[in-house]
């Protein structure tokens, strides 16, 4: 069995076979769900999801992507939302200063707001962070940021990095991408990583593992990337497998307080 750490179960691409993709899901053995809050419309709809599926559990909180959209009212939102029992972790926040589609400075402000909140309500943090590592990791270690933990989700950085979220207490959570033939950095990384700070994800729909790329991503794939993890990690052998499915369920249920 296991637990999908990061999806987005209410994107529009799920909407005409959502049914069936649970089913799949279930015929893989995937156990538990965590959909994630990117704005104000998406932690409501994960809120949602999770209120009616007993194996979904929902974060909430702005994607670096967003905080320019960021208005009056949000944060309050996200008090109230926090009150459900399954909402279990705030994020996906961060930076992202690849794409650049809220102005750096506005980023790192809406960041630091959401660590504050993020500790007000006692929830452990999901971490989105691209090409802003030194900047990522300053505020996390300025806002205390390790009273409450959390994740790097689709972990791709480089060895500093994994150091320096490890150091926080932070967990580290690989997605398809370790599946790519060009991560060779990816796989080297993940062998000095304890098993007892990894988590595994999708990211669905997006970052589809081998061997369905091309394809839209989806919770069943997630075993891909344990399949994946076990070979760099464990040799491939099926008891290494197991030993990286039971790891990762209870690293997640243990970070997330999933019963």
């Amino acid at each position: 069995m296991l637990i999908d750490s990061h999806v987005h179960l209410d994107d529009p691409r799920f909407d005409e076979d959502r049914d069936q993709m649970f089913q799949r899901a279930h015929e893989a053995g995937i156990e538990a769900f965590v959909t994630i809050g990117c704005d104000v419309a998406t932690s409501q709809s994960a809120a949602k999801l999770a209120a009616t599926h007993d194996n979904v559990f929902a974060t909430i909180g702005v994607h670096p992507h967003e905080s320019k959209e960021i208005a009056d009212g949000w944060y309050d939102e996200f008090r109230r939302l926090a009150q459900q029992p399954k909402v279990v972790a705030y994020g996906e926040i961060g930076l992202d200063y690849h794409y650049d589609h809220s102005p750096r400075e506005m980023q790192r402000q809406r960041f630091r707001e959401q660590v504050q909140l993020a500790k007000e309500l006692r929830l452990p943090i999901v971490i989105h962070t691209r090409e802003a590592q030194e900047d990522t990791i300053a505020i996390l270690k300025e806002e205390g940021a390790a009273d409450v933990g959390g994740v790097f989700h689709c972990f791709s950085g480089d060895a500093w990095l994994a150091k320096d979220a490890l150091d926080l207490g932070f967990y580290l959570s690989f997605s398809g991408v370790i599946t790519f033939k060009n991560a060779t950095m990816l796989r080297d990384i993940i062998k000095t990583v304890p098993l007892d700070r990894i988590m595994v994800e999708t990211d669905c729909p997006y970052l589809t593992p081998v061997p369905h790329r091309g394809k839209r991503n989806e919770p069943a794939f997630v075993r891909h990337v344990a399949e994946t993890i076990a070979e760099l990690v464990g040799n491939g052998s099926p008891s290494s497998l197991e030993e990286i499915a039971h790891t990762t369920v209870r690293n997640t249920k243990h970070l997330f307080k999933i019963p």
